[in-house]
């Protein structure tokens, strides 16, 4: 496991999808850029291509609004239902409905998804899912980076 406090020189291509995020983040990619490009692999998204996508979205598109780490596991989890042109009020039904389903679950972690009041909460790792718990993270945007990505795993596992 990758502990932020502890890490050592490793390559990103040798590190799990949530260690990736975490080292993004570290580098100073925002929470939004940092999930997407954590996903690159499945979206399709070249690394590039995902921090420009993400670039506009952290600190919740500038206005302390929607979390950039929720901007990232939505988008991401549409660029994993692709839009059927034969139906696209049918897909842009469904994204949607991941996009609620995704909301909802986050809130009931943090009670909130907007990224002020996340950042003012005080959230620690024994307030979120297993995976931030084991990695022991201390950075609360790292807490929320790794909780969205479970809630996609989770999500995925479910749409499979």
């Amino acid at each position: 496991m990758f502990y932020p406090d502890k890490r050592k020189k490793r390559s990103l291509s040798s590190m799990n999808r949530y260690e990736q995020a975490v080292a993004y983040h570290h580098k100073g990619f925002n929470c939004c850029q940092s999930v997407l490009a954590a996903y690159s692999d499945l979206t399709g998204l070249s690394q590039q291509a995902s921090f420009d996508m993400g670039g506009g979205f952290g600190a919740g598109a500038q206005t302390g609004e929607l979390c950039g780490a929720i901007t990232g596991a939505i988008l991401t989890l549409g660029m994993l239902t692709p839009v059927d042109p034969q139906d696209p009020v049918g897909s842009k039904r469904r994204t949607g409905a991941l996009a609620k389903e995704f909301q909802k679950r986050f809130q009931e972690k943090f009670g909130d998804l907007r990224c002020k009041p996340l950042l003012k909460a005080g959230i620690q790792a024994t307030d979120a899912t297993p995976v931030a718990r084991d990695m022991a993270l201390t950075n609360r945007c790292d807490v929320l980076i790794i909780t969205a990505m479970e809630i996609v795993e989770e999500m995925r596992g479910e749409n499979a």
